[in-house]
């Protein structure tokens, strides 16, 4: 029995690293620019998770940019494009959010 557990043991370890090493692959960071873009969060989350694919948005771990975790299938035009349509006016002044993505 202890054998057993001996041999199941680092497969069972080495799935989980496996999946957890495809996990970190499925990231995508984007750099945010655009005149007061940082003040609408919730806007640019919401365009970004609009988009098929996208499991999260992160925008507070690394200022100015947005950490974007999805499942592979998603396009980085696709994403520059969900960023690109962040935008409007408040109080008279125009606002809008750029991105570009980080290698």
């Amino acid at each position: 029995m202890k054998n057993l557990i001996g041999l199941v043991a680092p497969v069972v370890l080495g799935l989980l690293l496996s999946a957890s090493a495809l996990a970190a692959d499925n990231q995508t960071v984007l750099m945010l620019g655009g005149d007061y873009c940082d003040y609408y969060p919730k806007e640019l989350t919401d365009a970004l998770m609009a988009v098929k694919g996208v499991t999260g948005v992160d925008l507070k771990s690394m200022k100015g940019h947005a950490i974007v975790s999805h499942d592979g299938t998603v396009k980085d035009e696709t994403l520059i494009t969900a960023v690109a349509t962040v935008k409007g006016t408040k109080d008279g002044v125009a606002w809008y959010c750029t991105a570009m993505v980080m290698d």
